[in-house]
């Protein structure tokens, strides 16, 4: 019992210094960012510019701002200054080990019909994830934490990547609907024709659902196309206070998903979308939001032989609503700052890249006026970063979520250092 109290002690104290080594929280006192390249997002990149914080939010930004004599000075001449970055749609929390099921939360298994809108998928959100802070680092400040596995498959949410319990994380949830129409079902496994056919039986119950709810309680109702709590759970979607994202990559599937939209009044965003260049213009026109990466442009299957990387930067020519996503396995969320750089690689302009990774998926899924952008009265959630966000070679130095700083080494920085230090044998000597 003493060897095990002397190891909790000893961890609890390395703890400590590692936080004490990359810096102490940030809140509850007043931070001022100083000198840096500022790119707000909301207006123009600001030369010299000053970042102003107090308890968490900003309060000001500009060339001229007055710093108070008491405020934490934080030198960031030479270096650039955005928001956090923001990942739409990842994994991140709810799936740990692929191979390992008892990590795995992103799906409703007990399911077998690919309808479970009920489903609210960050109450399996795992805030302790060490996944979490080999995110953060690289300057992953937020994310979409999305479900999977069915043509409706359940609510997602947006999580701020911070320290704290479950209620102290999720900035908003439900803050989308989740589907799927481009795997030809995940559990009907038949033809497309089928699955919106199904989409549509439900979606049609659900509208009726308000004035049925009474004779289906007095069992006087025909069978539901959906159980009860998911025709309830879909009435946001139907009122349109959030967004059905579905998936779908063929550009005739995307069609019939702007006709379903249209036929219902749903408030509709693509994700996937690889053919989406194809129907630009009835997507701009349809006021409709995409989710696309860049990474990729080999066809992984019969639905996305129109691969490009010029996908985004073609959406965005068009006039779609572009919010660059990637990296939907939980360990790859920080790549998405390079799906933006690749899609600048291949003509998307670079202020229309960061916005698609800070305040496109911010708008998408309502919460602008807490991040995505630096003005006043918005979470204080930004990186301070050595050049270029989008470069590879660069670092994310200071990463703050609402004022504090979050950076401290993580699991793989632990593990690096554990085998750094080989015994002698290791290392060739004697």
């Amino acid at each position: 019992m003493m060897n095990a109290m002397h190891r909790n002690r000893r961890a609890a104290t390395l703890t400590m210094l590692a936080a004490a080594a990359w810096g102490t929280p940030l809140r509850a006192q007043t931070i001022a960012i100083t000198g840096g390249k500022v790119h707000p997002v909301s207006g123009p990149a600001i030369e010299n510019g000053t970042v102003l914080i107090r308890d968490g939010r900003i309060v000001a930004v500009g060339a001229n701002v007055t710093v108070p004599s008491d405020a934490r000075r934080i030198d960031a001449t030479g270096k650039w200054v955005t928001p956090g970055i923001f990942n739409a749609t990842t994994s991140l929390g709810i799936s740990e080990v692929g191979a390992v099921q008892a990590t795995v939360d992103v799906s409703a298994r007990g399911q077998n019909d690919g309808f479970t809108p009920s489903l609210r998928v960050w109450e399996g959100f795992n805030p302790a994830s060490p996944l979490l802070q080999v995110t953060r680092n690289d300057g992953i400040t937020t994310a979409g934490v999305v479900p999977r596995g069915g043509i409706v498959s359940g609510q997602g949410a947006v999580v701020a990547l911070r320290d704290g319990p479950l209620s102290a994380v999720v900035l908003k949830g439900p803050a989308a609907m989740f589907g799927d129409v481009g795997s030809k079902g995940p559990t009907l496994g038949n033809s497309r024709a089928e699955v919106y056919q199904r989409l549509r039986e439900v979606l049609s119950d659900a509208r009726d659902w308000p004035r049925r709810r009474r004779s289906w309680e007095s069992n006087a109702s025909r069978p539901l196309a959906a159980r009860a709590v998911d025709l309830e759970a879909l009435q946001p979607v139907l009122r349109g206070e959030v967004p059905l994202i579905l998936d779908a990559d063929r550009a005739s599937d995307l069609e019939v998903a702007m006709q379903i939209a249209r036929e219902f009044g749903i408030r509709l965003a693509l994700s996937g979308a690889t053919e989406g260049w194809k129907v630009a213009d009835q997507l701009a026109k349809a006021n409709v939001t995409v989710l696309v990466g860049a990474l990729n442009n080999i066809p992984r299957d019969f639905s996305t032989l129109g691969a490009r990387q010029e996908n985004a930067a073609l959406l965005h020519q068009a006039g779609v609503k572009v919010v660059i996503a990637g990296g939907a396995d939980a360990f790859n969320a920080r790549n998405v700052k390079y799906e933006a750089g690749v899609a600048v690689s291949f003509g998307m302009p670079w202020d229309a890249a960061l916005r698609a990774v800070t305040l496109g998926p911010a708008e998408l899924y309502g919460v602008a006026d807490r991040v995505g952008t630096l003005q006043p009265g918005r979470d204080a959630t930004l990186v301070v970063w050595s050049g270029d966000p989008f470069e590879p070679a660069t670092r994310a130095e200071r990463v703050l979520v609402n004022g504090a700083e979050v950076q401290r080494p993580s699991r793989q920085d632990e593990l690096m250092r554990r085998y750094q230090r080989f015994p002698p044998a290791y290392r060739g000597k004697p």
